[in-house]
């Protein structure tokens, strides 16, 4: 082969290779890490890793005065998002901060059933010899779901 086709063998071999990692099938039963799935009977409103809620916390939000109040305790500087309290409410849950990038959470369903409404949510931490950004984070997710006059609130850390 000549130096001049080397640099085609080259490509060609790192197409192939990154075609065949691509083309393989997320491991059964978990979906590629890039997909973001709904838990049921939600809206997500907002999840990311950048709030001004410094403090690990969940919440509860059924009127319009209480989502203006943390909205402007978790992103000031933004306009916060719509929200019909006729018809729904809010969940959310914050981690509060976290000294690198990799941790996340998601509210993985809300269930009201006996009078309760039950908030199962994750916390993902980074593996262990993960290299991650060394910057403070602050995961955070926040959903909307249908209207429910349930008095009693649990949120159910889940794995």
């Amino acid at each position: 082969m000549s130096a001049a086709g080397a640099p085609a063998v080259v490509l060609m071999t790192q197409v192939l290779a990154l075609a065949g990692i691509l083309g393989q099938p997320p491991a059964r039963g978990r979906p590629p890490d890039f997909m973001m799935l709904e838990a049921p009977n939600t809206r997500t409103i907002e999840k990311g890793d950048q709030s001004n809620v410094d403090d690990a916390k969940q919440v509860l939000v059924r009127t319009d005065g209480e989502w203006t109040r943390l909205w402007q305790q978790h992103s000031p500087e933004r306009p916060r998002p719509a929200v019909d309290f006729s018809k729904e409410m809010v969940v959310g849950v914050f981690m509060g901060s976290r000294p690198h990038a990799g941790f996340s959470t998601a509210i993985v369903s809300t269930t009201a059933a006996n009078g309760a409404l039950i908030v199962r949510y994750t916390e993902t931490l980074p593996k262990p010899g993960t290299v991650s950004a060394q910057i403070l984070t602050f995961p955070y997710h926040l959903v909307a779901i249908a209207k429910t006059d349930v008095k009693d609130v649990k949120f159910e850390k889940v794995q």
